[in-house]
């Protein structure tokens, strides 16, 4: 694995969720295969495919609360030269009314390469209960 193939593929993902913790919605679908699919909490157990989803989250009304993600313990396999597969823990530092907090989601990303470029394809984001 290239070093700094899986360099990029964290950045890339750093740089998604800040776009989402901003609701950056241009940079997210530029980020973003306009098929992707996923399984989040959101999502109520059910394979949400396309962007128009999550697009309902970007455009809320409700002023977002000042927050921070980290990835930890990111992973990166490459799956061939134009496919990739990143793992973490997401860490959201969030500050509120009520206080600060943390929440911890177990992500799982997977990206392809497009025409030269690195597009996020497929995740699965699972609430981490420890």
């Amino acid at each position: 694995m290239s070093t700094a193939a899986a360099q990029e593929l964290i950045e890339l993902s750093q740089k998604l969720l800040d776009c989402i913790g901003q609701r950056d919605w241009q940079t997210y679908q530029l980020l973003c295969d306009p098929t992707l699919s996923c399984f989040e909490p959101e999502a109520l157990g059910h394979l949400v495919e396309g962007l128009d989803f999550h697009q309902f989250y970007f455009a809320s009304k409700t002023p977002p609360s000042r927050a921070q993600n980290t990835l930890a313990a990111p992973r990166v396999r490459m799956l061939g030269d134009n496919a990739a597969v990143v793992t973490y823990t997401r860490l959201i530092q969030i500050e509120g009314a009520d206080g600060a907090r943390t929440l911890a989601f177990d992500e799982t990303r997977v990206w392809e390469r497009q025409q030269g470029e690195w597009r996020h394809v497929h995740f699965h984001r699972s609430a981490n209960g420890g």
